[in-house]
């Protein structure tokens, strides 16, 4: 069963929403739903918040990774500015480079040391590689 965008936001509000249904496109998907109608600092928060109390409420508070979180959601916003009237079907259309798991799209703004640190882990660190042709 697909569900809508407010469904699926539902579901990880609540915490209702199965974990392994929680894929990273699922994580794309809930951010760019948050991003869509709220500022991005207003997003970021709501979205760190359910993010933390859907991993605890898994088993799983150990997986919650700040930088990870932080910079897909700039990366999303980024690529909302000027089409925030898009579908998901549409953006994500749009960006497949969001949704790839691995090689993540972060390996082009952090060393792979930099995002396997613990200090990366519990707060955000900015990017130290500059993406190509930047």
């Amino acid at each position: 069963m697909t569900m809508t965008d407010e469904e699926l936001v539902a579901a990880f509000e609540s915490t209702e929403l199965p974990g392994d249904q929680f894929t990273h496109a699922a994580h794309v998907r809930v951010a760019w739903c948050y991003l869509r109608r709220l500022s991005t600092a207003e997003a970021l928060a709501r979205f760190d918040l359910g993010l933390r109390r859907f991993a605890a409420a898994n088993g799983a508070a150990g997986k919650y990774h700040a930088t990870i979180t932080t910079a897909f959601m700039l990366l999303i916003a980024e690529r909302l500015d000027g089409v925030r009237d898009l579908a998901w079907a549409e953006f994500s259309a749009r960006h497949p480079e969001l949704l790839i798991r691995q090689p993540s799209l972060l390996s082009q703004y952090y060393r792979a040391e930099t995002l396997t640190s613990d200090r990366a882990r519990r707060i955000f660190v900015m990017p130290d590689r500059l993406p190509a042709g930047r």
